[in-house]
Protein backbone atom coordinates (compact mmCIF):
# COMPACT_ATOMS: atom_id res chain seq x y z
CA UNK A 1 0.00 0.00 0.00
CA UNK A 2 1.34 3.42 -1.63
CA UNK A 3 -0.79 5.52 1.74
CA UNK A 4 -1.16 5.56 5.22
CA UNK A 5 -5.09 5.05 4.58
CA UNK A 6 -4.43 2.21 2.42
CA UNK A 7 -2.58 0.61 4.71
CA UNK A 8 -4.84 1.29 7.91
CA UNK A 9 -7.51 -0.18 6.05
CA UNK A 10 -5.38 -3.13 5.24
CA UNK A 11 -4.41 -3.43 8.94
CA UNK A 12 -8.12 -2.81 10.13
CA UNK A 13 -9.66 -5.49 7.83
CA UNK A 14 -6.75 -8.07 8.29
CA UNK A 15 -7.11 -7.91 11.80
CA UNK A 16 -10.78 -7.85 11.91
CA UNK A 17 -10.50 -10.87 9.28
CA UNK A 18 -7.98 -12.52 11.90
CA UNK A 19 -10.55 -12.24 14.93
CA UNK A 20 -13.45 -13.46 12.86
CA UNK A 21 -11.51 -16.30 11.63
CA UNK A 22 -10.20 -17.39 15.43
CA UNK A 23 -14.24 -16.83 16.65
CA UNK A 24 -15.28 -19.14 13.77
CA UNK A 25 -12.58 -21.97 14.62
CA UNK A 26 -13.29 -21.89 17.95
CA UNK A 27 -16.97 -22.14 17.29
CA UNK A 28 -16.46 -25.33 14.73
CA UNK A 29 -14.23 -27.09 17.22
CA UNK A 30 -16.58 -26.70 20.25
CA UNK A 31 -19.42 -27.38 18.28
CA UNK A 32 -17.46 -30.54 16.64
CA UNK A 33 -16.72 -31.50 20.28
CA UNK A 34 -19.93 -31.07 21.65
CA UNK A 35 -21.47 -33.23 18.98
CA UNK A 36 -19.13 -36.23 19.64
CA UNK A 37 -19.32 -35.50 23.60
CA UNK A 38 -22.86 -36.44 22.79
CA UNK A 39 -22.19 -39.36 20.45
CA UNK A 40 -20.00 -40.80 22.98
CA UNK A 41 -22.45 -40.31 26.04
CA UNK A 42 -25.84 -42.07 23.53
CA UNK A 43 -23.39 -44.75 22.49
CA UNK A 44 -22.37 -45.25 26.54
CA UNK A 45 -26.07 -45.36 27.52
CA UNK A 46 -26.80 -47.67 25.21
CA UNK A 47 -24.45 -49.76 25.85
CA UNK A 48 -25.12 -49.56 29.85
CA UNK A 49 -28.89 -49.80 29.47
CA UNK A 50 -28.43 -52.91 27.80
CA UNK A 51 -26.44 -54.46 30.34
CA UNK A 52 -28.41 -53.55 32.98
CA UNK A 53 -31.59 -54.86 31.04
CA UNK A 54 -29.56 -58.43 30.77
CA UNK A 55 -28.61 -58.44 34.64
CA UNK A 56 -32.15 -57.31 35.62
CA UNK A 57 -33.50 -59.98 33.53
CA UNK A 58 -31.08 -62.57 35.08
CA UNK A 59 -31.96 -61.75 38.33
CA UNK A 60 -35.03 -61.72 37.75
CA UNK A 61 -34.32 -66.04 36.59
CA UNK A 62 -35.33 -65.23 32.85
CA UNK A 63 -33.14 -67.72 30.40
CA UNK A 64 -31.33 -65.56 28.33
CA UNK A 65 -29.69 -67.91 26.00
CA UNK A 66 -30.98 -70.68 24.18
CA UNK A 67 -29.09 -73.22 22.61
CA UNK A 68 -30.75 -76.15 20.49
CA UNK A 69 -28.28 -78.99 18.65
CA UNK A 70 -26.39 -78.02 15.91
CA UNK A 71 -27.08 -74.17 15.90
CA UNK A 72 -25.36 -71.04 17.37
CA UNK A 73 -26.28 -69.96 20.52
CA UNK A 74 -28.35 -66.62 20.21
CA UNK A 75 -30.50 -64.28 22.74
CA UNK A 76 -33.90 -65.30 23.23
CA UNK A 77 -36.58 -64.04 20.92
CA UNK A 78 -37.98 -61.48 23.61
CA UNK A 79 -35.23 -60.22 24.66
CA UNK A 80 -34.15 -59.71 21.10
CA UNK A 81 -37.45 -58.56 20.13
CA UNK A 82 -36.87 -55.30 22.66
CA UNK A 83 -33.44 -54.83 21.78
CA UNK A 84 -34.38 -54.57 18.32
CA UNK A 85 -35.37 -51.25 18.49
CA UNK A 86 -31.97 -49.86 19.39
CA UNK A 87 -31.17 -47.55 16.79
CA UNK A 88 -27.28 -47.42 16.10
CA UNK A 89 -25.16 -50.60 15.97
CA UNK A 90 -25.10 -52.87 19.05
CA UNK A 91 -23.18 -56.19 19.29
CA UNK A 92 -23.83 -59.03 22.21
CA UNK A 93 -21.07 -61.77 22.17
CA UNK A 94 -20.92 -64.95 24.01
CA UNK A 95 -18.29 -65.21 26.57
CA UNK A 96 -16.34 -67.80 23.68
CA UNK A 97 -16.60 -65.26 21.48
CA UNK A 98 -19.52 -66.16 19.71
CA UNK A 99 -22.25 -63.43 18.36
CA UNK A 100 -25.17 -63.79 20.42
CA UNK A 101 -26.87 -60.16 19.00
CA UNK A 102 -26.98 -58.33 16.00
CA UNK A 103 -28.80 -54.73 16.17
CA UNK A 104 -30.49 -54.31 12.45
CA UNK A 105 -27.63 -51.71 11.64
CA UNK A 106 -24.97 -54.06 12.85
CA UNK A 107 -26.96 -57.13 10.14
CA UNK A 108 -26.84 -54.79 7.48
CA UNK A 109 -22.65 -54.93 7.44
CA UNK A 110 -21.31 -57.28 5.94
CA UNK A 111 -19.49 -60.44 7.51
CA UNK A 112 -15.84 -59.20 7.21
CA UNK A 113 -17.39 -55.84 8.85
CA UNK A 114 -19.05 -57.49 11.28
CA UNK A 115 -16.14 -59.49 12.23
CA UNK A 116 -13.70 -56.66 12.53
CA UNK A 117 -16.28 -55.47 14.96
CA UNK A 118 -16.34 -58.26 17.19
CA UNK A 119 -12.60 -58.47 17.40
CA UNK A 120 -13.17 -55.40 19.13
CA UNK A 121 -14.69 -57.48 22.26
CA UNK A 122 -12.13 -60.54 21.86
CA UNK A 123 -9.97 -61.11 24.94
CA UNK A 124 -10.09 -61.75 28.41
CA UNK A 125 -9.81 -57.64 29.15
CA UNK A 126 -12.83 -56.72 31.70
CA UNK A 127 -12.12 -52.86 31.65
CA UNK A 128 -14.24 -50.68 29.92
CA UNK A 129 -12.68 -49.49 26.23
CA UNK A 130 -13.93 -46.82 23.63
CA UNK A 131 -12.66 -44.78 20.78
CA UNK A 132 -13.46 -44.83 16.79
CA UNK A 133 -13.07 -47.32 13.87
CA UNK A 134 -13.23 -47.05 10.60
CA UNK A 135 -14.74 -49.77 9.04
CA UNK A 136 -13.00 -51.68 6.09
CA UNK A 137 -13.86 -51.68 2.86
CA UNK A 138 -15.30 -48.19 2.51
CA UNK A 139 -17.16 -48.82 5.53
CA UNK A 140 -18.60 -46.26 7.92
CA UNK A 141 -16.46 -44.33 10.60
CA UNK A 142 -17.74 -45.46 14.39
CA UNK A 143 -17.18 -44.60 17.60
CA UNK A 144 -17.48 -47.11 20.01
CA UNK A 145 -17.42 -48.02 23.40
CA UNK A 146 -17.21 -51.89 24.96
CA UNK A 147 -18.55 -52.75 28.36
CA UNK A 148 -17.92 -56.53 29.88
CA UNK A 149 -21.34 -58.27 31.31
CA UNK A 150 -21.14 -59.71 34.80
CA UNK A 151 -24.31 -60.01 36.15
CA UNK A 152 -25.75 -61.80 33.72
CA UNK A 153 -24.79 -65.42 33.93
CA UNK A 154 -21.73 -67.29 32.60
CA UNK A 155 -22.98 -67.23 29.39
CA UNK A 156 -22.58 -63.43 28.05
CA UNK A 157 -18.99 -62.02 27.28
CA UNK A 158 -19.23 -58.07 26.29
CA UNK A 159 -21.30 -55.26 24.61
CA UNK A 160 -19.96 -53.24 22.05
CA UNK A 161 -22.42 -50.03 21.08
CA UNK A 162 -21.19 -47.79 18.21
CA UNK A 163 -23.00 -45.29 16.22
CA UNK A 164 -21.56 -43.63 12.76
CA UNK A 165 -19.56 -40.23 12.85
CA UNK A 166 -21.63 -38.85 9.89
CA UNK A 167 -24.46 -37.47 11.74
CA UNK A 168 -22.09 -35.71 14.51
CA UNK A 169 -19.97 -34.54 11.63
CA UNK A 170 -22.59 -32.91 9.50
CA UNK A 171 -23.71 -30.25 11.76
CA UNK A 172 -20.40 -28.73 12.30
CA UNK A 173 -19.98 -29.01 8.26
CA UNK A 174 -22.85 -26.88 8.04
CA UNK A 175 -21.62 -24.57 10.35
CA UNK A 176 -18.46 -24.51 9.22
CA UNK A 177 -20.05 -23.62 6.03
CA UNK A 178 -22.26 -20.74 7.47
CA UNK A 179 -19.10 -19.27 9.16
CA UNK A 180 -16.73 -19.26 5.95
CA UNK A 181 -19.89 -17.58 4.35
CA UNK A 182 -19.33 -14.81 7.37
CA UNK A 183 -15.89 -14.82 7.01
CA UNK A 184 -16.09 -13.85 2.93
CA UNK A 185 -18.78 -10.95 4.16
CA UNK A 186 -17.39 -9.99 7.20
CA UNK A 187 -14.36 -9.27 5.15
CA UNK A 188 -16.20 -7.09 2.75
CA UNK A 189 -18.05 -5.19 5.45
CA UNK A 190 -14.09 -5.28 7.75
CA UNK A 191 -12.63 -3.31 4.55
CA UNK A 192 -15.99 -1.24 4.01
CA UNK A 193 -15.25 0.24 7.76
CA UNK A 194 -11.76 0.18 7.81
CA UNK A 195 -11.59 2.66 4.76
CA UNK A 196 -14.30 4.81 6.48
CA UNK A 197 -12.67 4.76 9.82
CA UNK A 198 -9.31 5.79 8.08
CA UNK A 199 -10.66 8.22 5.83
CA UNK A 200 -12.06 9.87 9.21
CA UNK A 201 -9.24 9.58 11.03
CA UNK A 202 -7.42 10.74 8.46
CA UNK A 203 -9.59 14.06 7.65
CA UNK A 204 -7.20 16.30 9.91
CA UNK A 205 -3.80 14.93 8.43
CA UNK A 206 -5.26 15.94 4.62
CA UNK A 207 -6.21 19.10 6.24
CA UNK A 208 -2.76 19.78 7.32
CA UNK A 209 -1.41 18.48 3.94
CA UNK A 210 -3.53 20.65 2.14
CA UNK A 211 -2.76 24.08 4.50
CA UNK A 212 1.11 22.85 4.19
CA UNK A 213 0.68 22.58 0.03
CA UNK A 214 -0.88 26.07 -0.06
CA UNK A 215 2.49 27.72 1.40
CA UNK A 216 4.48 27.44 -1.61
CA UNK A 217 7.02 29.77 -0.82
CA UNK A 218 8.50 32.43 1.45
CA UNK A 219 5.52 34.76 0.89
CA UNK A 220 3.15 33.04 2.52
CA UNK A 221 5.28 31.63 5.81
CA UNK A 222 2.79 34.12 7.56
CA UNK A 223 0.15 31.81 7.48
CA UNK A 224 -0.36 28.87 10.39
CA UNK A 225 -2.58 25.94 11.13
CA UNK A 226 -5.57 25.21 12.89
CA UNK A 227 -4.90 23.49 16.40
CA UNK A 228 -7.47 21.48 17.46
CA UNK A 229 -9.27 22.15 21.22
CA UNK A 230 -7.61 18.29 22.07
CA UNK A 231 -4.30 18.07 22.80
CA UNK A 232 -3.47 15.19 20.59
CA UNK A 233 -0.85 13.90 18.21
CA UNK A 234 -2.16 16.17 15.51
CA UNK A 235 -2.46 19.13 17.70
CA UNK A 236 0.84 18.87 18.66
CA UNK A 237 2.15 17.95 15.10
CA UNK A 238 0.14 21.34 13.83
CA UNK A 239 1.75 23.42 17.02
CA UNK A 240 5.25 21.82 15.33
CA UNK A 241 4.53 23.19 12.13
CA UNK A 242 3.54 26.35 13.06
CA UNK A 243 6.37 26.62 15.17
CA UNK A 244 8.57 25.93 12.55
CA UNK A 245 7.22 28.10 10.06
CA UNK A 246 7.47 31.24 12.24
CA UNK A 247 11.20 30.39 12.55
CA UNK A 248 11.03 30.46 8.70
CA UNK A 249 9.27 33.35 8.44
CA UNK A 250 11.93 35.39 10.55
CA UNK A 251 14.59 33.80 8.25
CA UNK A 252 12.99 34.77 5.41
CA UNK A 253 12.52 37.91 6.44
CA UNK A 254 15.69 38.75 7.32
CA UNK A 255 16.88 37.41 4.48
CA UNK A 256 14.89 39.70 2.44
CA UNK A 257 15.40 42.73 4.41
CA UNK A 258 19.57 42.00 3.72
CA UNK A 259 19.39 41.38 0.27
CA UNK A 260 17.23 44.89 0.11
CA UNK A 261 18.90 46.93 2.08
CA UNK A 262 22.76 45.44 0.88
CA UNK A 263 21.43 46.36 -2.71
CA UNK A 264 19.66 49.29 -2.38
CA UNK A 265 23.08 50.34 -0.50
CA UNK A 266 25.27 49.11 -3.43
CA UNK A 267 23.34 51.00 -6.01
CA UNK A 268 25.14 54.32 -5.11
CA UNK A 269 28.93 53.62 -4.81
CA UNK A 270 28.51 51.50 -8.13
CA UNK A 271 26.83 54.63 -9.94
CA UNK A 272 29.57 56.69 -8.63
CA UNK A 273 32.44 53.88 -9.60
CA UNK A 274 30.56 53.87 -12.99
CA UNK A 275 30.55 57.52 -13.44
CA UNK A 276 34.00 57.64 -12.29
CA UNK A 277 35.52 54.76 -14.71
CA UNK A 278 33.50 56.42 -17.80
CA UNK A 279 34.75 59.65 -17.02
CA UNK A 280 38.92 58.52 -16.51
CA UNK A 281 38.48 56.29 -20.18
CA UNK A 282 37.31 60.07 -21.74
CA UNK A 283 40.05 61.65 -19.88
CA UNK A 284 43.19 62.44 -22.84
CA UNK A 285 46.68 61.14 -22.86
CA UNK A 286 45.38 57.69 -20.90
CA UNK A 287 48.10 55.37 -21.35
CA UNK A 288 46.87 52.52 -23.43
CA UNK A 289 47.60 50.03 -20.93
CA UNK A 290 45.82 51.89 -18.33
CA UNK A 291 42.54 52.09 -20.60
CA UNK A 292 42.20 48.59 -20.80
CA UNK A 293 42.21 48.09 -17.08
CA UNK A 294 39.57 50.61 -17.19
CA UNK A 295 37.45 49.07 -19.75
CA UNK A 296 37.31 45.57 -17.64
CA UNK A 297 36.76 47.11 -14.70
CA UNK A 298 33.43 49.15 -16.16
CA UNK A 299 32.74 45.85 -17.46
CA UNK A 300 32.87 44.16 -13.99
CA UNK A 301 30.80 47.12 -12.70
CA UNK A 302 28.34 46.94 -15.55
CA UNK A 303 27.98 43.32 -14.48
CA UNK A 304 27.94 44.10 -10.81
CA UNK A 305 25.02 46.69 -11.20
CA UNK A 306 22.88 44.19 -13.63
CA UNK A 307 23.35 41.61 -10.39
CA UNK A 308 22.17 44.51 -7.82
CA UNK A 309 19.12 45.47 -9.69
CA UNK A 310 18.12 42.20 -10.51
CA UNK A 311 18.69 41.03 -6.23
CA UNK A 312 16.90 44.20 -5.53
CA UNK A 313 13.96 43.52 -7.88
CA UNK A 314 13.54 40.11 -6.54
CA UNK A 315 14.00 41.17 -2.94
CA UNK A 316 11.00 44.15 -4.00
CA UNK A 317 9.38 41.05 -5.45
CA UNK A 318 9.23 38.67 -2.33
CA UNK A 319 8.62 41.72 -0.09
CA UNK A 320 5.21 42.09 -2.04
CA UNK A 321 6.79 45.96 -3.15
CA UNK A 322 7.19 45.57 -6.44
CA UNK A 323 3.49 46.21 -7.46
CA UNK A 324 2.60 46.47 -11.44
CA UNK A 325 1.22 49.02 -13.08
CA UNK A 326 -1.43 47.17 -15.66
CA UNK A 327 -2.96 49.01 -18.32
CA UNK A 328 -4.41 47.70 -21.47
CA UNK A 329 -1.54 47.02 -23.93
CA UNK A 330 -1.29 45.52 -27.24
CA UNK A 331 1.48 43.21 -26.99
CA UNK A 332 2.87 43.02 -30.67
CA UNK A 333 3.86 46.37 -29.62
CA UNK A 334 6.28 45.49 -26.99
CA UNK A 335 7.21 42.50 -29.19
CA UNK A 336 7.93 44.76 -31.81
CA UNK A 337 9.91 46.90 -29.79
CA UNK A 338 11.89 44.17 -27.77
CA UNK A 339 13.08 43.10 -31.43
CA UNK A 340 15.06 45.86 -32.44
CA UNK A 341 17.05 45.45 -29.58
CA UNK A 342 17.14 41.90 -30.13
CA UNK A 343 18.12 41.69 -33.70
CA UNK A 344 20.91 44.11 -32.37
CA UNK A 345 22.58 41.73 -30.25
CA UNK A 346 21.80 38.88 -32.66
CA UNK A 347 23.76 41.12 -35.67
CA UNK A 348 26.91 41.22 -33.13
CA UNK A 349 26.67 37.74 -32.44
CA UNK A 350 25.92 36.45 -36.19
CA UNK A 351 22.48 34.90 -35.48
CA UNK A 352 19.40 35.61 -37.61
CA UNK A 353 15.76 36.76 -35.50
CA UNK A 354 12.43 35.78 -36.90
CA UNK A 355 9.38 37.41 -35.04
CA UNK A 356 6.12 36.41 -36.12
CA UNK A 357 2.58 38.21 -34.88
CA UNK A 358 -0.78 37.79 -35.74
CA UNK A 359 -3.10 40.78 -38.05
CA UNK A 360 -4.76 41.24 -35.16
CA UNK A 361 -4.57 43.38 -31.62
CA UNK A 362 -3.44 41.34 -28.98
CA UNK A 363 -4.50 43.38 -25.99
CA UNK A 364 -4.25 42.46 -22.38
CA UNK A 365 -3.50 44.30 -19.12
CA UNK A 366 0.38 44.33 -18.92
CA UNK A 367 2.92 46.08 -17.07
CA UNK A 368 4.83 47.56 -20.19
CA UNK A 369 8.14 48.04 -18.74
CA UNK A 370 8.13 44.63 -16.81
CA UNK A 371 6.76 43.17 -19.75
CA UNK A 372 9.59 44.25 -22.05
CA UNK A 373 12.19 43.30 -19.47
CA UNK A 374 10.67 39.84 -19.63
CA UNK A 375 10.84 39.15 -23.35
CA UNK A 376 14.33 41.07 -23.66
CA UNK A 377 15.47 38.60 -21.13
CA UNK A 378 14.47 35.81 -22.98
CA UNK A 379 16.16 37.02 -26.22
CA UNK A 380 18.94 37.77 -24.74
CA UNK A 381 19.12 34.55 -23.44
CA UNK A 382 18.81 32.64 -26.42
CA UNK A 383 21.16 34.91 -27.92
CA UNK A 384 23.52 34.03 -25.79
CA UNK A 385 23.75 30.31 -25.88
CA UNK A 386 23.10 30.07 -29.80
CA UNK A 387 26.28 29.60 -31.81
CA UNK A 388 26.92 31.77 -34.76
CA UNK A 389 25.06 31.39 -37.74
CA UNK A 390 21.95 29.72 -35.25
CA UNK A 391 18.36 31.29 -35.89
CA UNK A 392 15.97 32.75 -33.25
CA UNK A 393 12.02 32.63 -33.50
CA UNK A 394 9.58 34.37 -31.64
CA UNK A 395 6.16 33.57 -32.09
CA UNK A 396 2.36 35.23 -30.80
CA UNK A 397 -0.76 34.55 -31.39
CA UNK A 398 -4.03 33.74 -28.66
CA UNK A 399 -6.42 30.82 -28.61
CA UNK A 400 -8.76 29.79 -25.71
CA UNK A 401 -8.74 32.83 -23.81
CA UNK A 402 -5.15 33.18 -23.35
CA UNK A 403 -2.58 34.99 -25.22
CA UNK A 404 1.25 33.10 -25.70
CA UNK A 405 4.60 33.64 -27.00
CA UNK A 406 7.61 31.59 -27.42
CA UNK A 407 11.31 32.41 -27.75
CA UNK A 408 12.67 29.55 -29.72
CA UNK A 409 16.39 29.20 -30.67
CA UNK A 410 18.72 26.83 -32.24
CA UNK A 411 21.41 26.54 -29.61
CA UNK A 412 23.54 24.67 -27.56
CA UNK A 413 19.69 23.62 -25.72
CA UNK A 414 19.62 22.49 -21.78
CA UNK A 415 20.10 18.87 -20.33
CA UNK A 416 16.91 17.12 -19.10
CA UNK A 417 18.57 17.27 -15.64
CA UNK A 418 18.69 20.58 -15.39
CA UNK A 419 15.33 21.53 -17.09
CA UNK A 420 13.61 21.56 -13.48
CA UNK A 421 16.17 24.16 -12.06
CA UNK A 422 16.26 26.81 -14.88
CA UNK A 423 14.50 29.13 -13.42
CA UNK A 424 15.69 28.76 -9.83
CA UNK A 425 18.10 31.73 -8.71
CA UNK A 426 22.08 32.02 -9.69
CA UNK A 427 21.29 28.23 -11.38
CA UNK A 428 23.49 27.73 -14.26
CA UNK A 429 23.51 24.45 -15.88
CA UNK A 430 27.00 23.61 -16.52
CA UNK A 431 30.72 24.99 -16.85
CA UNK A 432 29.90 26.69 -20.73
CA UNK A 433 27.12 28.82 -18.86
CA UNK A 434 29.66 30.29 -16.06
CA UNK A 435 29.61 33.88 -15.60
CA UNK A 436 33.56 34.50 -16.88
CA UNK A 437 33.38 32.49 -19.36
CA UNK A 438 31.90 33.15 -23.27
CA UNK A 439 28.36 33.29 -21.85
CA UNK A 440 28.70 35.16 -18.98
CA UNK A 441 25.10 36.57 -16.57
CA UNK A 442 24.14 36.67 -13.76
CA UNK A 443 21.93 33.66 -13.42
CA UNK A 444 18.96 35.45 -12.03
CA UNK A 445 17.37 36.20 -15.50
CA UNK A 446 15.04 33.29 -16.07
CA UNK A 447 14.31 33.49 -12.29
CA UNK A 448 12.53 37.52 -12.69
CA UNK A 449 11.04 36.11 -15.96
CA UNK A 450 9.19 33.47 -13.96
CA UNK A 451 8.43 35.93 -11.65
CA UNK A 452 7.06 38.60 -14.42
CA UNK A 453 4.87 36.04 -15.83
CA UNK A 454 3.08 34.62 -12.58
CA UNK A 455 2.60 38.35 -11.48
CA UNK A 456 0.59 38.65 -14.57
CA UNK A 457 -1.23 35.42 -14.22
CA UNK A 458 0.00 33.67 -16.30
CA UNK A 459 2.63 30.92 -16.82
CA UNK A 460 6.00 30.06 -18.24
CA UNK A 461 7.57 26.77 -19.67
CA UNK A 462 10.07 25.63 -21.10
CA UNK A 463 11.34 22.45 -23.45
CA UNK A 464 14.93 21.68 -25.13
CA UNK A 465 17.00 19.16 -26.02
CA UNK A 466 20.96 19.17 -25.72
CA UNK A 467 22.37 20.29 -29.49
CA UNK A 468 18.53 21.07 -30.67
CA UNK A 469 17.71 24.19 -29.28
CA UNK A 470 15.50 25.55 -26.44
CA UNK A 471 12.25 26.71 -26.53
CA UNK A 472 10.38 29.05 -23.35
CA UNK A 473 6.81 29.77 -24.09
CA UNK A 474 4.75 32.37 -21.44
CA UNK A 475 0.88 32.29 -21.29
CA UNK A 476 -0.65 34.97 -20.37
CA UNK A 477 -4.76 35.82 -19.62
CA UNK A 478 -6.41 37.57 -22.03
CA UNK A 479 -8.79 39.90 -21.12
CA UNK A 480 -10.05 43.27 -23.13
CA UNK A 481 -9.44 43.37 -26.89
CA UNK A 482 -10.29 41.07 -29.58
CA UNK A 483 -8.48 38.12 -29.66
CA UNK A 484 -5.67 37.61 -32.12
CA UNK A 485 -5.75 34.65 -34.29
CA UNK A 486 -4.01 31.91 -33.13
CA UNK A 487 -1.01 30.12 -34.60
CA UNK A 488 0.42 33.26 -36.83
CA UNK A 489 3.41 32.71 -38.99
CA UNK A 490 6.48 34.33 -38.31
CA UNK A 491 7.70 36.95 -40.81
CA UNK A 492 10.27 36.46 -43.14
CA UNK A 493 13.72 36.71 -41.98
CA UNK A 494 15.43 39.65 -41.76
CA UNK A 495 19.20 40.12 -41.26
Amino acid sequence: METLRGRLTAWYATALFLSLAAFALVVYFTSRGASFQDLDQRIQSEANLTAGMLEESYRAGVVLVQEAPRRPPALVPELAATLEAVPDYLIITHRQGRVLFLSPDARALTFDQVEQLRALTAGPDTTPSSGSLRIDPDGPTLRYVVRPVTGAGPEFGKILAGASTAAAELAPQQLLSTLLLILALGLFIAYLVGAWIARRALVPVDRIITEVREITDGRSLHRRLAEGMEKDELSRLAATLNQMMERLERSFVSLRRFTADASHELKTPLTVLRAGVERALTTARVPQETLEVLEETLQEVNRMTELVDALLTLARADEGRAPLHLEPVDLRAIVAEAKETGELLAEKAGVTVEVGTPAQPVVLPLDQSRMRQLILNLLTNAVKYTPRGGRIRVTLGSADGRAQFSVSDTGIGIAPGDLPHVFDRFWRADSARTRTGERPGTGLGLAICKWIAEAHGGTIEVQSRPGRGTTFTVTLPLEGGKPAAAGAQPAAAEP
